[in-house]
Protein backbone atom coordinates (compact mmCIF):
# COMPACT_ATOMS: atom_id res chain seq x y z
CA UNK A 1 0.00 0.00 0.00
CA UNK A 2 2.82 2.35 0.82
CA UNK A 3 4.46 1.70 -2.54
CA UNK A 4 1.22 2.36 -4.36
CA UNK A 5 0.66 5.59 -2.48
CA UNK A 6 4.19 6.75 -3.22
CA UNK A 7 3.76 6.04 -6.90
CA UNK A 8 0.51 8.00 -6.97
CA UNK A 9 2.26 10.82 -5.15
CA UNK A 10 5.03 10.81 -7.78
CA UNK A 11 2.42 10.94 -10.52
CA UNK A 12 0.67 13.85 -8.86
CA UNK A 13 3.95 15.70 -8.41
CA UNK A 14 4.88 15.07 -12.05
CA UNK A 15 1.50 16.41 -13.14
CA UNK A 16 1.95 19.59 -11.07
CA UNK A 17 5.46 20.12 -12.46
CA UNK A 18 4.15 19.63 -16.01
CA UNK A 19 1.29 22.07 -15.44
CA UNK A 20 3.69 24.58 -13.88
CA UNK A 21 6.13 24.39 -16.80
CA UNK A 22 3.28 24.39 -19.32
CA UNK A 23 1.97 27.63 -17.80
CA UNK A 24 5.47 29.14 -17.90
CA UNK A 25 5.80 28.12 -21.54
CA UNK A 26 2.48 29.79 -22.41
CA UNK A 27 3.46 33.01 -20.61
CA UNK A 28 6.87 32.95 -22.33
CA UNK A 29 5.20 32.43 -25.71
CA UNK A 30 2.91 35.43 -25.22
CA UNK A 31 5.86 37.57 -24.12
CA UNK A 32 7.80 36.46 -27.18
CA UNK A 33 4.93 37.38 -29.46
CA UNK A 34 4.69 40.75 -27.77
CA UNK A 35 8.36 41.37 -28.46
CA UNK A 36 8.37 40.19 -32.05
CA UNK A 37 5.07 41.90 -32.98
CA UNK A 38 4.99 45.39 -31.38
CA UNK A 39 1.93 47.63 -31.69
CA UNK A 40 2.71 50.78 -33.66
CA UNK A 41 0.92 53.96 -32.50
CA UNK A 42 -0.31 56.30 -35.20
CA UNK A 43 1.49 59.64 -35.43
CA UNK A 44 -0.70 62.72 -34.98
CA UNK A 45 -0.11 66.11 -36.61
CA UNK A 46 -2.08 69.30 -35.99
CA UNK A 47 -2.96 71.53 -38.93
CA UNK A 48 -4.01 75.11 -38.12
CA UNK A 49 -5.88 76.47 -41.13
CA UNK A 50 -7.79 79.64 -42.01
CA UNK A 51 -11.55 79.56 -41.41
CA UNK A 52 -12.26 79.81 -45.14
CA UNK A 53 -10.56 76.42 -45.57
CA UNK A 54 -12.80 74.58 -43.10
CA UNK A 55 -14.70 72.31 -45.48
CA UNK A 56 -12.02 71.73 -48.07
CA UNK A 57 -9.32 70.99 -45.49
CA UNK A 58 -11.52 68.39 -43.80
CA UNK A 59 -11.84 66.62 -47.13
CA UNK A 60 -8.09 66.94 -47.75
CA UNK A 61 -7.48 65.49 -44.28
CA UNK A 62 -9.59 62.42 -45.00
CA UNK A 63 -7.90 61.80 -48.35
CA UNK A 64 -4.44 62.21 -46.81
CA UNK A 65 -5.19 59.79 -43.96
CA UNK A 66 -6.45 57.22 -46.46
CA UNK A 67 -3.12 57.36 -48.32
CA UNK A 68 -1.09 57.59 -45.09
CA UNK A 69 -2.68 55.19 -42.58
CA UNK A 70 0.09 55.75 -40.03
CA UNK A 71 -0.69 59.47 -39.67
CA UNK A 72 -3.71 61.09 -38.01
CA UNK A 73 -4.48 64.73 -38.85
CA UNK A 74 -6.32 67.04 -36.45
CA UNK A 75 -7.50 70.36 -37.88
CA UNK A 76 -7.84 73.64 -36.00
CA UNK A 77 -9.73 76.46 -37.76
CA UNK A 78 -9.82 80.19 -37.00
CA UNK A 79 -8.93 83.49 -38.64
CA UNK A 80 -5.33 83.59 -39.88
CA UNK A 81 -4.46 86.33 -37.40
CA UNK A 82 -5.82 84.31 -34.48
CA UNK A 83 -3.85 81.25 -35.60
CA UNK A 84 -0.59 83.23 -35.66
CA UNK A 85 -1.36 84.48 -32.16
CA UNK A 86 -2.10 80.93 -30.96
CA UNK A 87 1.24 79.68 -32.30
CA UNK A 88 3.07 82.65 -30.81
CA UNK A 89 1.54 81.76 -27.44
CA UNK A 90 2.88 78.21 -27.66
CA UNK A 91 0.00 76.26 -29.22
CA UNK A 92 1.18 72.87 -30.56
CA UNK A 93 0.93 73.16 -34.35
CA UNK A 94 2.70 71.18 -37.07
CA UNK A 95 1.33 72.84 -40.23
CA UNK A 96 0.05 76.38 -40.76
CA UNK A 97 -2.22 77.18 -43.74
CA UNK A 98 -2.99 80.90 -44.02
CA UNK A 99 -5.57 82.80 -46.09
CA UNK A 100 -3.04 85.54 -46.80
CA UNK A 101 0.65 85.95 -47.51
CA UNK A 102 0.63 88.82 -45.01
CA UNK A 103 -0.14 86.56 -42.04
CA UNK A 104 2.30 83.87 -43.21
CA UNK A 105 4.99 86.56 -43.38
CA UNK A 106 4.01 87.62 -39.87
CA UNK A 107 4.44 84.03 -38.65
CA UNK A 108 7.79 83.82 -40.43
CA UNK A 109 8.92 87.09 -38.85
CA UNK A 110 8.20 85.62 -35.42
CA UNK A 111 10.24 82.49 -36.24
CA UNK A 112 7.16 80.25 -36.15
CA UNK A 113 7.58 78.47 -39.50
CA UNK A 114 10.35 76.78 -41.47
CA UNK A 115 10.84 79.25 -44.31
CA UNK A 116 12.08 76.67 -46.82
CA UNK A 117 8.74 74.81 -46.62
CA UNK A 118 6.55 77.85 -47.41
CA UNK A 119 4.56 77.53 -50.62
CA UNK A 120 1.40 78.97 -52.24
CA UNK A 121 -1.20 76.21 -52.66
CA UNK A 122 -4.48 77.99 -53.57
CA UNK A 123 -6.07 81.21 -54.80
CA UNK A 124 -9.43 82.81 -54.10
CA UNK A 125 -11.60 85.84 -54.98
CA UNK A 126 -13.46 88.39 -52.88
CA UNK A 127 -17.16 88.92 -53.56
CA UNK A 128 -19.97 91.07 -52.16
CA UNK A 129 -23.06 89.08 -51.18
CA UNK A 130 -26.59 89.85 -49.99
CA UNK A 131 -29.29 87.63 -48.43
CA UNK A 132 -31.07 85.44 -51.00
CA UNK A 133 -34.39 87.21 -50.30
CA UNK A 134 -32.90 90.69 -50.74
CA UNK A 135 -34.14 92.94 -53.56
CA UNK A 136 -31.38 95.53 -53.17
CA UNK A 137 -29.81 96.57 -56.48
CA UNK A 138 -26.01 96.64 -56.49
CA UNK A 139 -24.46 96.57 -59.94
CA UNK A 140 -21.35 98.58 -59.13
CA UNK A 141 -19.40 99.31 -55.98
CA UNK A 142 -20.47 102.97 -55.80
CA UNK A 143 -24.05 101.84 -55.12
CA UNK A 144 -23.01 100.62 -51.66
CA UNK A 145 -23.65 104.14 -50.35
CA UNK A 146 -27.37 103.82 -51.13
CA UNK A 147 -29.50 104.62 -48.02
CA UNK A 148 -31.20 101.19 -48.03
CA UNK A 149 -27.84 99.52 -47.32
CA UNK A 150 -27.40 100.21 -43.60
CA UNK A 151 -25.20 97.31 -42.47
CA UNK A 152 -22.23 95.79 -44.32
CA UNK A 153 -20.39 92.90 -42.67
CA UNK A 154 -16.59 92.61 -42.98
CA UNK A 155 -13.97 90.65 -41.09
CA UNK A 156 -11.72 92.54 -38.69
CA UNK A 157 -8.98 93.85 -41.03
CA UNK A 158 -6.23 93.20 -38.48
CA UNK A 159 -6.97 89.50 -37.97
CA UNK A 160 -9.26 88.35 -40.81
CA UNK A 161 -7.66 88.34 -44.29
CA UNK A 162 -11.04 88.72 -46.03
CA UNK A 163 -11.62 91.85 -43.95
CA UNK A 164 -8.23 93.22 -44.90
CA UNK A 165 -8.95 92.58 -48.59
CA UNK A 166 -12.36 94.25 -48.22
CA UNK A 167 -10.72 97.32 -46.70
CA UNK A 168 -8.18 97.50 -49.54
CA UNK A 169 -10.97 97.16 -52.08
CA UNK A 170 -13.13 99.87 -50.49
CA UNK A 171 -10.19 102.21 -50.01
CA UNK A 172 -9.32 101.79 -53.68
CA UNK A 173 -12.81 103.08 -54.51
CA UNK A 174 -12.67 105.75 -51.76
CA UNK A 175 -15.55 104.17 -49.87
CA UNK A 176 -13.94 102.98 -46.64
CA UNK A 177 -14.47 106.26 -44.81
CA UNK A 178 -17.97 107.00 -46.21
CA UNK A 179 -19.14 103.50 -45.21
CA UNK A 180 -17.25 103.31 -41.92
CA UNK A 181 -20.32 103.80 -39.68
CA UNK A 182 -22.22 101.07 -41.53
CA UNK A 183 -19.57 98.38 -41.09
CA UNK A 184 -20.28 95.38 -38.86
CA UNK A 185 -17.10 93.55 -37.89
CA UNK A 186 -16.83 89.78 -37.67
CA UNK A 187 -14.20 87.46 -36.18
CA UNK A 188 -13.96 85.30 -39.31
CA UNK A 189 -15.17 85.18 -42.89
CA UNK A 190 -17.57 82.39 -41.87
CA UNK A 191 -19.19 84.74 -39.37
CA UNK A 192 -19.69 87.32 -42.14
CA UNK A 193 -21.37 84.63 -44.21
CA UNK A 194 -23.70 83.74 -41.33
CA UNK A 195 -24.65 87.39 -40.76
CA UNK A 196 -25.67 87.74 -44.41
CA UNK A 197 -27.34 84.34 -44.62
CA UNK A 198 -29.55 85.12 -41.61
CA UNK A 199 -30.41 88.59 -42.94
CA UNK A 200 -28.79 90.36 -39.99
CA UNK A 201 -26.92 92.67 -42.38
CA UNK A 202 -27.72 94.02 -45.83
CA UNK A 203 -24.48 92.88 -47.47
CA UNK A 204 -21.06 91.43 -46.69
CA UNK A 205 -17.65 90.66 -48.15
CA UNK A 206 -16.66 86.98 -48.27
CA UNK A 207 -14.67 84.65 -50.49
CA UNK A 208 -16.09 83.17 -53.66
CA UNK A 209 -15.47 79.71 -52.22
CA UNK A 210 -17.74 80.45 -49.23
CA UNK A 211 -20.65 81.14 -51.58
CA UNK A 212 -19.76 78.02 -53.57
CA UNK A 213 -19.92 75.87 -50.42
CA UNK A 214 -23.11 77.39 -49.01
CA UNK A 215 -25.08 77.20 -52.23
CA UNK A 216 -23.86 73.65 -52.93
CA UNK A 217 -25.09 72.61 -49.48
CA UNK A 218 -28.41 74.47 -49.33
CA UNK A 219 -29.21 74.78 -53.05
CA UNK A 220 -29.89 78.47 -52.33
CA UNK A 221 -33.18 77.71 -50.62
CA UNK A 222 -35.07 80.91 -49.75
CA UNK A 223 -33.97 82.29 -46.41
CA UNK A 224 -30.77 80.26 -46.11
CA UNK A 225 -28.74 81.13 -49.21
CA UNK A 226 -26.98 84.21 -50.48
CA UNK A 227 -26.60 86.00 -53.80
CA UNK A 228 -23.41 87.40 -55.24
CA UNK A 229 -23.87 90.99 -56.32
CA UNK A 230 -20.34 92.11 -57.07
CA UNK A 231 -16.97 90.52 -57.88
CA UNK A 232 -14.15 92.46 -56.25
CA UNK A 233 -11.04 93.19 -58.32
CA UNK A 234 -8.93 90.12 -59.03
CA UNK A 235 -5.88 92.37 -58.62
CA UNK A 236 -6.24 91.80 -54.87
CA UNK A 237 -4.12 88.69 -55.46
CA UNK A 238 -5.70 86.53 -52.75
CA UNK A 239 -3.27 83.65 -52.26
CA UNK A 240 -3.08 80.90 -49.64
CA UNK A 241 0.36 79.78 -48.38
CA UNK A 242 1.15 76.68 -46.33
CA UNK A 243 4.25 75.81 -44.28
CA UNK A 244 5.65 73.43 -41.68
CA UNK A 245 5.98 75.08 -38.27
CA UNK A 246 9.28 75.39 -36.45
CA UNK A 247 7.86 73.88 -33.25
CA UNK A 248 6.75 70.61 -34.87
CA UNK A 249 8.03 67.30 -33.52
CA UNK A 250 6.80 65.50 -36.64
CA UNK A 251 8.58 67.35 -39.40
CA UNK A 252 8.57 64.51 -41.95
CA UNK A 253 4.84 63.85 -41.55
CA UNK A 254 4.05 67.58 -41.59
CA UNK A 255 6.11 68.00 -44.78
CA UNK A 256 4.32 65.03 -46.33
CA UNK A 257 0.96 66.69 -45.61
CA UNK A 258 2.11 69.93 -47.28
CA UNK A 259 3.28 67.94 -50.31
CA UNK A 260 -0.10 66.21 -50.50
CA UNK A 261 -1.95 69.56 -50.45
CA UNK A 262 0.21 70.79 -53.32
CA UNK A 263 0.03 67.48 -55.19
CA UNK A 264 -2.55 66.31 -57.79
CA UNK A 265 -4.99 64.80 -55.26
CA UNK A 266 -4.98 67.83 -52.95
CA UNK A 267 -5.26 70.30 -55.83
CA UNK A 268 -8.19 68.37 -57.29
CA UNK A 269 -10.08 68.64 -54.00
CA UNK A 270 -9.31 72.36 -53.77
CA UNK A 271 -10.56 72.88 -57.33
CA UNK A 272 -13.79 71.01 -56.54
CA UNK A 273 -14.40 73.53 -53.75
CA UNK A 274 -13.87 76.53 -56.01
CA UNK A 275 -10.26 77.34 -55.17
CA UNK A 276 -7.82 78.22 -57.93
CA UNK A 277 -4.81 76.03 -58.64
CA UNK A 278 -1.41 77.06 -57.36
CA UNK A 279 1.30 77.80 -59.91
Amino acid sequence: MKTYDKQNQYKRNDKKIFQKWNLKYIVYLFCLLGITQPVYAAEEIIVSAAASLTNVMEEVRQAFETQNPGIIVTCNFASSGSLVQQMDNGAPVDVFASASINHMDRAEGKGLIISSTKKIFAANELVLIVPSQSNVAINQVSELIAPEIQKIAVGHPESVPAGRYAKIFLEKHRLWEPLYDRLVYANSVRQVLDYVRRGEVDAGFVYKTDVHRLNATNKTTAGVGVKTKLDAAKSLNILYPIAVTRMTKHQKSAARFCEFVNGPAGQRILSDHGFGYSE
